[in-house]
């Protein structure tokens, strides 16, 4: 089942993310006021696959409002992600999809997505999913 989060999720939204890059799950304790601020923005969704009771793929589109371009919002997807035991489903092209799909919805010109992934295989599997790596370079400086 692919849906929005709930306040109820953080718990299974944070054992997910062990499968992405973090190596440990904060206590609820001290993330309670993000993830608060998260649940509540309208602009902010997380988007999950459920199976077998749990949550086992995600990503997190943010509709940014913009100035430009009519003015017309852009979207941000980040924290693409699939538990290991469920990857090769196509699940996580699912939740890229819905999140295209809201993307759509808001009017949004563009929807930006980075990986930190250097493998020919994670660049392609996002080309099939209709980003291109040729349009825009992109930047990070770390804080």
């Amino acid at each position: 089942m692919i849906r929005e989060i709930t306040a109820n999720d953080y718990e299974g939204l944070m054992e997910l993310y062990l499968h992405l890059h973090e190596t440990s799950v904060p206590p609820f304790e001290l993330a309670k006021d993000v993830w608060d601020k998260i649940v509540s923005d309208e602009n902010y969704h997380i988007i999950v696959i459920e199976e077998d009771g749990k949550i086992v793929s995600s990503c997190t589109c943010v509709i940014i409002p913009n100035l430009t371009r009519g003015p017309r919002p852009y979207a941000w997807v980040e924290n693409v992600v699939t538990h290991a035991d469920y990857r090769g489903k196509g699940l996580a092209t699912k939740c890229l999809d819905y999140a295209k799909e809201l993307a759509v919805r808001e009017n949004c010109y563009r929807i930006v997505l980075m990986t930190g992934s250097k493998l020919e295989s994670t660049l392609k599997f996002y080309e099939n999913a209709g980003y291109n790596r040729n349009d825009k370079t992109g930047f990070i400086q770390w804080l």
